[in-house]
């Protein structure tokens, strides 16, 4: 069965506001005046299809800056074919200076706020919120089940992404606009912190019972309501599980 995903959609987040949603998510917002792009895919060759897509829905309006949520490969290609095109501002923790309260964008439409909130996939994580429209840009903290640590879990590292997930919470967004894959909103960053709590708590019973790897992972089946989230079933649940367990075991302790 083909992936939804792997056939790109542009979705109307509300007027002057589109996401090119696939597998590599990016966006381009209308702020009044200019324009905005969040994140710029992993393939160059994309280039022309979305620079016409760009001028069908938001005509001629100047690409003044372009937001890269992190500097991945997956989120970065497109940024000189914009800074050519457009004469683009390419702003991201490698480019620029952004303190931790933020640096505000605003337009005669529309405000941004490019927000650093570093830790949970690499060091330059940054969010993106549009608070007249109610939408959040997280990058890779959000993976739809996934654990988007490139370090191991660990007391300090559980904490953060505890208390990072819940900070997105708390900005009450209305749409989440994932580095990937479908559109969400809070309900799932809620209950990725609900699963992630439950895998813990059950792995370090297990753990103290004496089961091995495999009877673990075998007991910490994906939970039913989690079952449609997407490719959580192919490889997310299993690679969660796996880090979970690698973690008790290597004396993750805290909640």
């Amino acid at each position: 069965m083909t992936d939804p995903a792997d056939v790109p959609s542009i979705e109307k987040v509300a007027d002057g506001f589109y996401v090119r949603q696939a597998i590599d998510n990016m966006a381009w917002i209308d702020m009044g005046g200019f324009a905005v792009v969040v994140d710029a895919l992993e393939q160059r060759k994309l280039a022309k299809e979305v620079f016409q897509a760009i001028a069908d829905r938001l005509g001629d309006v100047p690409v003044r800056y372009l937001f890269n949520t992190h500097t991945h490969y997956d989120h970065v290609a497109l940024n000189r074919a914009f800074k050519k095109r457009y004469q683009t501002e390419i702003v991201n923790q490698r480019t620029t200076t952004i303190p931790a309260e933020g640096l505000w964008y605003e337009g005669e439409r529309r405000r941004a706020l490019m927000l650093p909130m570093p830790g949970c996939h690499t060091q330059e994580d940054c969010i993106v919120w549009l608070p007249e429209d109610r939408a959040l840009f997280v990058g890779d903290i959000f993976g739809w089940g996934l654990v988007p640590l490139t370090r191991n879990i660990n007391d300090e590292t559980a904490k953060l992404l505890l208390d990072t997930h819940q900070k997105l919470i708390d900005l009450d967004p209305a749409v989440v606009i994932a580095g990937h894959g479908p559109l969400c909103g809070p309900g799932e960053l809620k209950r990725w912190m609900e699963y992630f709590c439950e895998l813990r708590d059950r792995a370090r019973q297990a753990v103290s019972q004496g089961m091995d790897d495999d009877a673990i992972a075998d007991l910490l089946a994906p939970p039913a309501d989690m079952k449609t989230w997407w490719r959580f079933l192919q490889w997310k649940h299993e690679d969660t599980v796996t880090k979970i367990i690698k973690a008790v075991r290597r004396g993750w302790t805290s909640d």
